[in-house]
Parts: C-alpha cells; structure tokens; sequence
C-alpha cells in the first residue's frame, strides 16, 4: 500500500489528495469506536508510555520478554487479589463516563480534513521545491501524522464545539477548529519522531518507526523539522486575519519549548541513581514532557479560537488539565508495569530504562535499606529476571493497592476541582476529557 500512495502522490495535488482519502479510508477500520465499552485500549511505545506518547521501544527488549512471560502471568493473577480491586484492571463505567466523548462520526470528519491539509502542504512546498524535497514531505507527513489514536487534535475540536456560541458553530468554523487540531496532531508527531531516534525505538503505532526506514535514518531529523516548522503556515492560512491569530502562535510556540524542557528532564533523570527519584523530580518531568501539549494545549487552542481572554479563566483551565496529565501519567506507569502486553499492545519497559515513573518513586519512598539496595541493582537493568526482581518488590512493598487508592481518590479530587471551577468554563468538558482515560483497560 505505501509504495502505491508513494506513487499517487508523485503526480498533481488533486491525486494527491485522493490517494490520501483512500490512503485513510483503509485505515477507517482500525479507527478505535468512542461508543460501547468505555475503556481505552493503549498501545504503549513510550505513548511506549502510550502510543502516542514518547518514550523509548527497542525491538531487543520485547525479544527478551519471552522468558520472563510466565512471571508477568503470574503477576496478573495475584493482582486480582489484592484487596481493593484496580480500576484499570476492570470494566465497570466510572460517573464522568456516562457518555462517549467524541463520537464515531466526529473521528470520521475529523480524518476527512486530512487528505485536503496534505494537499495545501504540498502546494506550499512547490512554491520552493517542485519535485524531490515536496514528495518526500508529503510522504512523511503521511507516515508519520494520521496515524494513532488522534486524541489530542479530537480533544480540540471536541473543546471548540463546546466553549463556542450556538451561532458560531457553522460548517466552516468547525472545519477550522479540526484545521487547528491536525496542527496539534502534526507538533505530536513531531515529538514522535524526534523522541524514536532519540530512545532508539523500532516500533511506534504499530509500524516500524520514521527513523528506522532503509531510504530515511537521520533524514528523519529534518522530517520532523519540516512537519514542526509547516504549522505556521496552516495556522497563518486559515487564522491569520483572526485577532486571536498572534496568540495561537504564542500558545504553540510556548508549549513546544515547555514539552522539550521535559523531555530534557526525563532524558536527564534517566542518568540518576533511583535512589535520587522525587515526587518532585517525577511531577516536573510530567508536567512539561506530557501535560502541557497533550490535555492543555488543545483546550486553550479552543479557548483562544472562541474569543476567551481572561487570564484567570486559562489558570484555571490549566490548573485542572495539568492535574489530568498527571493522573494519567501515573495510570500510564501502571499499565506499563502491570499491564497485559496482550492488551495494552506492548511489552512495558519503564523498569528496563530505568525511568523515572511513579512507581518507583513511591517505591523509594517505602523500601528498607536492603530494598533499595535491590532496585539500585535491578532498575535500569534489561535482564528479564532484574525486571522480574523490582515487579516482585513492588508487589512486596503493596504497590499495586496502593496505586487503586491514589487512582480513585485522584479522581475524586479532580471531580471537585471542576465543579469548584468559577470564571464559566462548563465542567462537562473537563468531565468528557476524564472520561476518556479513567479506567482504562490494562
């Protein structure tokens, strides 16, 4: 299929975007349904953390897991008796979930945009490049961006269909907001991408990654330049006689420096003793590397677009976005570790890595002397049985109960923070966002 798109695109921008509405409407199928069961399957790369989300996947580790799979069985099973049974672990529908929050046809109109932002990518690019560098963009972006779960460009429009007024939600505005949230989707693959050469990853979307490709290696950089520096151009066709237009600049170009201040931190953490890991260390990390871009960004994107300007209304905003981050970073963390790989798609490497998750924070904070003396020798470690060690420690030091504890009562203390919510953002929206990862399924 990749090589009769490459074909397509090579010829005149109207069979470009044919070739690209094709190229998805293949995909509809495996388009994950916002209706029936509640529960969010994920498919970890980083991610995973998620699939969309950065981090580090190498194809030796997943290799390697074969021989520690009868433990990760076992670890399943005793799981189901601990005393306080883990939301992520079963299917019962949470009250912020009484609805799906993007509708299947939302999706679907959602991917129909993307064929038509190519097509405008590619015109801009044959102002400068008639041939070669045009038709190599055009391929990455349709590697590279529509794939995944497109939560954080759906997430936008879904926060523009509520924030804005009744009349103002017309055929054209709606086609805006989605131009707006393919701009976020592009900014995401673009971490993507950057972050896959940086971990060294094989895999990310069920695919093998940019990087990874015979005829692109480093090209790859470039390619995520390109992507990255092509959201200006969208934003400046379609919102650039908007006063709110300078402001979504900022907004984007602010968010992208506080999402590598993060990826920094997490690279940097990387190189400490766990012995070092903080709550403080670990809420900083994320913070800026998932937070801001994934649940902030494309709410204020939407608050920008339908005319909010009062600072105490993206304080607030900000403050309950960035509490959402983090609790489904700790979820994410959780899955990785405890997760059936056969459902979240992955073989969990954050104990491999050694990264610095909430389960090894809390971790720290608990264990003896000895027991540190275990993790210092088993985290970071590759070796199936040093990964089999720090699960069982985990287990010891009540991990896995404690981790359902801090899920529910997290949130139940986001809840109360968007009910309290007091400058007129409507609490559903918050509610819809919650929805979507509280009980995910591991």
């Amino acid at each position: 299929m990749f090589s009769s798109i490459m074909q397509m695109c090579a010829s005149s921008g109207p069979t470009v975007v044919a070739a690209t509405r094709r190229m998805l409407l293949q995909q509809q199928g495996n388009l994950p349904a916002m209706g029936g069961n509640l529960c969010r399957n994920i498919s970890k790369s980083s991610e995973v953390n998620n699939s969309d989300y950065m981090t580090i996947r190498p194809d030796s580790q997943t290799q390697k897991a074969g021989r520690s799979s009868s433990c990760d069985s076992k670890q399943q099973i005793r799981l189901k008796k601990v005393s306080r049974t883990l939301s992520t672990l079963n299917f019962s529908v949470p009250e912020a979930a009484a609805q799906t929050a993007v509708p299947k046809s939302e999706s679907r109109d959602f991917m129909a945009v993307f064929p038509d932002l190519v097509r405008d990518l590619t015109e801009y690019g044959r102002k400068y490049d008639k041939n070669v560098a045009t038709k190599w963009f055009v391929r990455a972006l349709q590697y590279n961006v529509p794939q995944g779960k497109k939560n954080r460009g759906l997430a936008s429009v879904l926060a523009y269909r509520m924030l804005a007024k009744h009349e103002d939600l017309t055929p054209e505005n709606i086609r805006r907001a989605q131009y707006l949230g393919w701009c976020i989707e592009m900014l995401h693959s673009m971490f993507l991408m950057i972050d896959d050469i940086m971990d060294g990853s094989a895999m990310r979307r069920g695919q093998p990654a940019w990087h990874t490709l015979d005829d692109v290696k480093m090209v790859a950089i470039n390619d995520g330049i390109m992507i990255d520096a092509a959201i200006f151009y969208v934003i400046k066709k379609h919102f650039g006689n908007e006063p709110y237009y300078a402001r979504l600049l900022e907004e984007f170009s602010e968010i992208k420096f506080i999402t590598t201040i993060g990826q920094s931190l997490d690279l940097l953490s990387a190189k400490m003793d766990v012995t070092q890991y903080t709550m403080d260390v670990y809420k900083s990390i994320v913070f800026h590397k998932t937070a801001y871009y994934t649940f902030y960004l494309p709410v204020a994107m939407a608050m920008h677009m339908t005319g909010y300007t009062d600072p105490e209304m993206f304080r607030q905003a900000k403050t309950i976005l960035l509490e959402i981050g983090q609790f489904y970073q700790a979820q994410d963390d959780f899955l990785d570790c405890f997760g059936d790989p056969a459902v979240i798609g992955k073989v969990g490497t954050d104990i491999a890595e050694g990264k610095c998750s909430w389960l090894a924070v809390v971790a720290m904070q608990r264990a003896t002397e000895e027991q540190k003396e275990v993790m210092k020798e088993c985290y970071g470690s590759p070796d199936p049985d040093k990964i089999a060690r720090v699960k069982k420690l985990y287990e010891q030091l009540g991990i896995p109960t404690t981790y359902a504890i801090y899920e529910e009562e997290s949130y139940n203390m986001i809840k109360t923070h968007i009910q309290q919510i007091s400058r007129g953002l409507p609490h559903e929206l918050f509610f819809k966002i919650m929805e979507k990862i509280y009980r995910r399924e591991a």
